[in-house]
């Protein structure tokens, strides 16, 4: 009996937990919805109205993820959940996406071949800024003017800054916003005013040169940039190196962290070497003479097809003399006590050689004439293609002609576009991607200089394609800055 007794006590010990489980279970609310988990459509996730609009058992917030702009990122983790960006775009990191934040109401498209007043194809303007705007001075308008152009991006905040060489120094402007862009500052000239001016960034650092007398190199630190208010400032630079006077141009070459002065009063006119390293204290370390006066020159780290200078750090030497010699001339300066000429290359109809730019294979070198155009020894914008697959014996490929009459400038590529300074005829965009078969077509422009393309000096001096935003930088003498994207 007395078993029996313990038996039945069990069995009834059982059923009694068997329903206390049932009962808790029937109160949980997983989601705090404030329906239990057994009656609730979408027990996991909060859905206190139990919406299930296609009537299938299965609440509608389970089901269906709200996405406002179908942009495949779901409103609760959207940093713009009213318009599409589908890649999270926040360029100062401000938690608002870009979408959302730019509404580039300054931009004006290009539609129909026009942006307003300005010619065009495929490239939007996105906002402009006069001379007289950059302006920090007394200066009469009808005396400054616009000349090179390059940028930079603050890595800490993702600024982007347009950086615009004027006659009496060097603006500056973050262009993050174009609805909002800033005029951060200037840095006045060093000695006096010049119409030619350069510059480049290395390391968060700019470096500017001027064909001004003594001007020397400016270097400016620009995360100062970051920090200023009532905007814009007069700014001072860092450092003057003053270990040669004028110069016309400055080549950086970031992956040695040297910088190379040409055309100066130093080795003939030939580079003047620079470790800039530690960009506040910049060392002189040398020249190089025997290639002869340099207009403007690019210096790389070579990874190109010809593998004897593998590893090299090779200068190409864009270097025109008016009534002199005009060639372009492969150096190695690895060893900046010893460069070695390797080549030089000299072309048919010169007027004074100017500028080039690698392709990004380092197999090809565009370069620019300047004055071929001017002179009347060609009837079109002349652009020259050299292929370098072996460094000692570069050879002429092909010659490109544009539609225009006008002079060329400055070049630049970045993956398979040439983005030429076209003077009159204004920024210029070319496909490269068949280069190799000596061709090259322009698939698009903006004309900052609607009146004519005649071949004079007047209009866009210098382009700068390579924010990683698609912004372009484009100084022009007469107008300014403007800031341009593709379509």
């Amino acid at each position: 009996m007395k078993f029996k007794y313990l038996s039945i006590v069990l069995i009834f010990s059982l059923i009694f937990l068997a329903c206390s489980k049932s009962s808790i279970s029937a109160i949980e609310d997983d989601d705090n919805d404030g329906v239990v988990n057994s009656i609730d459509n979408c027990p996991e996730v909060a859905n206190p109205d139990q919406e299930d609009a296609n009537n299938n058992g299965i609440g509608d917030a389970c089901e269906f993820i709200e996405d406002d702009d179908n942009d495949g990122v779901a409103n609760s983790i959207d940093n713009c959940p009213e318009v599409a960006n589908p890649n999270q775009e926040d360029t100062n990191n401000n938690g608002i996406g870009d979408a959302c934040e730019f509404t580039e109401l300054n931009k004006i498209p290009c539609e129909n071949g026009f942006a307003g007043v300005y010619p065009c194809n495929g490239y939007d303007l996105l906002m402009s800024i006069s001379l007289d705007d950059l302006d920090f001075s007394s200066t009469s308008s009808n005396n400054l003017a616009g000349n090179d152009s390059w940028g930079w991006t603050d890595t800490t905040t993702n600024h982007e800054y347009a950086i615009i060489g004027l006659s009496n120094g060097t603006a500056f402007v973050d262009i993050t916003d174009t609805d909002n862009p800033v005029h951060v500052g200037n840095l006045p000239t060093r000695t006096v005013n010049s119409s030619w001016r350069d510059i480049k960034v290395y390391s968060d650092h700019a470096f500017i040169v001027s064909e001004a007398s003594n001007h020397g190199m400016q270097v400016i630190d620009l995360t100062q940039l970051r920090d200023i208010s009532n905007s814009p400032r007069i700014l001072a630079a860092d450092v003057e190196f003053t270990e040669f006077g004028n110069a016309h141009n400055i080549v950086i070459n970031e992956a040695s962290g040297y910088a190379y002065a040409v055309g100066t009063s130093l080795y003939g006119g030939g580079p003047v070497f620079i470790n800039i390293q530690n960009p506040k204290s910049p060392i002189l370390e040398g020249g190089f003479s025997e290639g002869g006066y340099s207009h403007d020159a690019q210096v790389v780290n070579y990874n190109g097809p010809d593998s004897d200078y593998t590893g090299k750090e090779i200068l190409i030497g864009s270097n025109g003399e008016r009534n002199g010699i005009n060639e372009v001339v492969i150096t190695d300066v690895t060893d900046k006590r010893n460069p070695i000429k390797l080549s030089n290359i000299s072309y048919s109809k010169e007027g004074y050689t100017h500028q080039g730019w690698f392709t990004e294979d380092q197999r090809y070198f565009i370069v620019g004439d300047e004055l071929d155009e001017y002179d009347g020894n060609v009837d079109n914008t002349r652009i020259l293609i050299f292929d370098l697959l072996d460094l000692d014996n570069p050879v002429l490929l092909s010659e490109y002609f544009g539609p225009t009459t006008a002079i060329d400038h400055n070049g630049y590529v970045k993956e398979n576009t040439f983005y030429l300074a076209n003077y009159r005829a204004g920024v210029r965009m070319h496909d490269i991607a068949n280069i190799a078969s000596g061709t090259i077509t322009e698939t698009g422009f903006f004309d900052t200089y609607p009146a004519d393309d005649e071949p004079l000096f007047n209009g866009v001096w210098n382009v700068y394609p390579f924010f990683e935003s698609g912004k372009i930088v484009v100084s022009d003498i007469e107008k300014g800055l403007f800031i341009l994207r593709k379509q």
